[in-house]
C-alpha cells in the first residue's frame, strides 16, 4: 500500500511561460554579441525523468549552428542530492560563462547545481520544476490538479526499499510525447531512463533562481506537470521571459526544438 501511495503521489517532470521569441530576434541577439566581441556562453543542458541526453539533439544542433558550445549532461536520476552534485562537477570543468537549462526534473537539478557558481549567468526552465528550498518534485506536482502521470507508471524494486519508475511503453506517447511522431515516440519509450522514486521526494536546497535571471518555456498540453504549477513557478521566480507553446507536450525538447533553442538563445544574450 505504501508503494502504491508513493507512485500515486508521483506526478513529475517540467515548467515554462509567456511570449515566443522569433528566430530572427534570437539571431539578432547572437549577431549583436559577436559585434561587441562578447564570448558566447557554454550552454549546459540537463534532461529529466523518462528521457536521456539525446532528447536534446534537435536543440543542440540549432544552438551549435548559432555558434554556442553545448554540453548535454547524462543526468543520473538517482537522488536529487547526487544529481545536483554530479552537475556541479560538470560545471566545474566548464570555463567561462554558462547558460544552464533543465527539462522537467532537470529543473530541480539546475536550481541546486547553479547555486554559488559565479559562471552561471542565466537559467532556462523547459517544462521544468523550479523549486523553493525544502520543496520536492512531488510537492510541486501536487500543488495543482492535472497530472495524469501516476497511473501510467511501472515500478521496479531496487532491493533497498526504493524503486525505479518508468512510463509504460504502450502509454508513453499519449502521456509524455503526444505531439511527437508515433515512430519516434516509440523509440523514446524504449530508450527512456528510469528515475529512482527517492529523487522525486528529495527536498531542494536554496534555489539559484533567487540570484540568477531565469526564463521559462511552458507547453500547454503537458500531462506530467500541471500547467498552473508551471505558471506558478515562473511567476514566483520573477522570470525575465516566459513562453507558452500551445498544444505542446511534455516532450517539448523533441517536438519543438526550434522554440526551445530560441528561448535558450534569449537567455544567453
Amino acid at each position: 500500500m505504501r508503494k502504491f501511495t508513493l507512485i500515486s503521489a508521483v506526478a513529475l517532470v517540467a515548467g515554462l511561460v509567456a511570449t515566443a521569441l522569433p528566430l530572427s530576434f534570437a539571431a539578432a541577439d547572437t549577431a549583436a554579441a559577436e559585434r561587441h566581441g562578447a564570448p558566447k556562453p557554454t550552454v549546459v543542458l540537463v534532461h529529466g525523468a523518462f528521457a536521456e541526453s539525446a532528447s536534446w539533439n534537435g536543440v543542440v544542433s540549432r544552438l551549435r549552428d548559432r555558434g554556442y558550445p553545448v554540453i548535454a549532461v547524462a543526468n543520473q536520476l538517482r537522488s536529487l542530492d547526487t544529481d545536483v552534485a554530479y552537475v556541479k562537477a560538470v560545471l566545474a570543468g566548464v570555463e567561462g560563462p554558462v547558460v544552464l537549462a533543465g527539462h522537467s526534473y532537470g529543473g530541480m537539478v539546475i536550481s541546486g547545481a547553479a547555486t554559488g557558481n559565479p559562471n552561471v549567468k542565466s537559467l532556462a526552465y523547459i517544462a521544468a520544476f523550479a523549486p523553493e528550498a525544502g520543496e520536492s518534485a512531488l510537492d510541486l506536482t501536487g500543488k495543482f490538479p492535472g497530472s495524469t502521470l501516476p497511473p501510467t507508471l511501472n515500478s521496479i524494486p531496487l532491493g533497498d526499499g526504493t524503486n525505479d519508475l518508468t512510463i509504460r511503453q504502450d502509454l508513453f506517447r499519449e502521456q509524455f510525447a503526444a505531439d511527437v511522431p508515433r515512430q519516434e515516440a516509440a523509440l523514446m519509450a524504449a530508450t527512456q531512463r528510469p528515475i529512482r522514486d527517492a529523487a522525486l521526494t528529495g527536498p531542494a536546497g536554496a534555489p539559484a533562481w533567487r540570484a540568477i535571471p531565469s526564463w521559462f518555456l511552458i507547453p500547454t498540453a503537458d500531462k506530467n506537470i500541471p500547467l498552473e504549477a508551471q505558471r506558478f513557478m515562473a511567476k514566483r521566480a520573477d522570470a525575465r521571459g516566459v513562453v507558452e507553446l500551445r498544444g505542446a507536450s511534455h516532450a517539448v525538447t523533441v517536438s519543438r526544438p526550434a522554440e526551445v533553442a530560441d528561448l535558450i538563445t534569449r537567455a544567453a544574450r
